[in-house]
């Protein structure tokens, strides 16, 4: 979240943020509650300040006749601070519910705009779009003709956007992963297998929404626990609570972990087969930095990115995302949207990666510190975190791209490897 006395001195500020990013705050109040909570502070102060000077005035009086309206006294101011620091909890409490409303402030570049429509290309990678000489198919086609993907068993076991991955598309998301991992341990990232599970406050911190009618997250009954949507909530309550060592910074995780998503809302032709999914696997890069170094990290996650991409062959665009289409924490975000051929009439751009900065909003959540040496003062970290592969969506993008003529399917040669052959299907 932001910090309070920030948003106080710059209402209007965090009031155009709000706007540009299409979220309902309001900070006026926030701000007028910040006020009066603060008055309230003084209060409790002066009379825990007045209740001491009593308190010190009675071991000098002599006589119980000196003494008693002392005490008396002491009694009254004892009552009135428990009312002014109840007065003071609960408009503290009020402050921080509209504070986690207000998103995290915007970098000056990013465009600014209603949603993924006023998003920017700022460059494409190194392959271009294939130029097929037959009508392809789709990744829902193609893996019917491969036996790739089992929908029908899927939705039978556990409902609608549900799967099962068979033959060549459980390599391939292994070889996916083996890839991801070794690009990136060699890169100085620390490989880490998360937990699928964490709790509300966990999430609330990292900035999700884990209960609720506007919730996209699986919550375990009776339970404070929630089935995570990315390893970037288990990755960064990893140090929630903790002060970290700023000579370590910065602190580069990779993680692997099952993704459970709701997806309500979600419909049409984007979501056809496993591009809009229940569940799927993910690698998830997620830093710890000082502040001055998360832009140049932000580049580096997206430039890593970007190389997963390029060495998988795979055609895409980088883009800036537009204010009303960054979540809550980000200060800035890129898309890395891949060409996806069985897409729409033609082929069409689908997100497969992003990244974002969130500069100290998710560390102020989550209580994320770093202390440099002989200071005695500590410092809220940024955190930021890139998506290495998703493999659903990866799949996607290398079956459509890689298919040939014959219905044949060519396996990127990076994977090969792993996958043991470099064709699906055909002579």
């Amino acid at each position: 979240m932001l910090d309070r006395r920030f948003v106080v001195e710059n209402a209007e500020l965090v009031h155009q943020n709000n706007s540009n990013r299409g979220v309902k705050a309001d900070v006026h109040r926030l701000v007028e509650l910040e006020k009066q909570r603060r008055a309230r502070l003084l209060e409790v102060e002066e009379l825990n300040r007045r209740k001491n000077e009593i308190a010190a005035n009675i071991k000098k009086a002599k006589t119980q006749d000196e003494r008693q309206p002392l005490i008396d006294e002491g009694r009254k101011v004892r009552e009135r601070q428990d009312a002014a620091q109840a007065e003071h909890d609960e408009l503290d409490r009020q402050v921080l519910d509209l504070l986690r409303v207000v998103p995290n402030l915007t970098h000056p570049e990013a465009p600014v705009g209603p949603g993924e429509e006023a998003n920017r290309e700022v460059r494409r990678g190194k392959h271009q779009p294939p130029q097929f000489t037959f009508k392809p198919l789709d990744h829902v086609e193609l893996a019917e003709k491969h036996d790739l993907i089992d929908f029908e068993s899927g939705a039978q076991v556990a409902g609608h956007g549900f799967y099962f991955l068979k033959n060549e598309a459980v390599l391939l998301e292994l070889a996916l992963q083996k890839y991801a991992l070794d690009l990136l341990i060699a890169e100085g990232f620390t490989p880490v297998i998360t937990p699928d599970l964490a709790r509300d406050e966990v999430l609330q911190g990292v900035g999700f929404i884990p209960r609720g009618e506007a919730t996209q997250i699986y919550s375990i009954e009776n339970t404070d626990l929630n089935l995570v949507a990315t390893a970037e909530i288990t990755l960064g309550g990893m140090h929630a609570g903790k002060v970290l060592d700023a000579e370590k910074l910065p602190l580069l995780y990779c993680g692997v972990s099952h993704c459970f998503r709701t997806e309500a809302g979600a419909a049409g032709r984007a979501s056809r087969g496993i591009y809009r999914v229940h569940q799927f696997t993910k690698v998830e890069m997620f830093a710890f930095t000082r502040p001055e170094e998360s832009d140049a990290t932000l580049e580096r996650i997206c430039a890593l990115e970007c190389r997963v991409f390029d060495g998988l062959g795979i055609p895409y665009r980088v883009v800036d995302t537009a204010t009303g289409d960054l979540g809550g924490p980000a200060y800035r975000k890129y898309d890395l949207e891949a060409w996806m051929p069985g897409r729409g009439e033609g082929g069409e751009w689908g997100e497969v990666t992003s990244t974002s900065n969130c500069t100290d909003y998710q560390a102020r959540r989550l209580d994320i510190r770093y202390k440099n040496k002989g200071e005695k003062g500590t410092h809220f970290v940024h955190t930021l975190n890139g998506t290495a592969v998703a493999i659903s969506r990866a799949l996607i993008a290398i079956l459509e791209n890689y298919q040939e003529e014959d219905g044949s399917i060519r396996i990127p040669e990076v994977l090969q490897p792993w996958v043991g052959k470099a064709r699906i299907g055909g002579k």
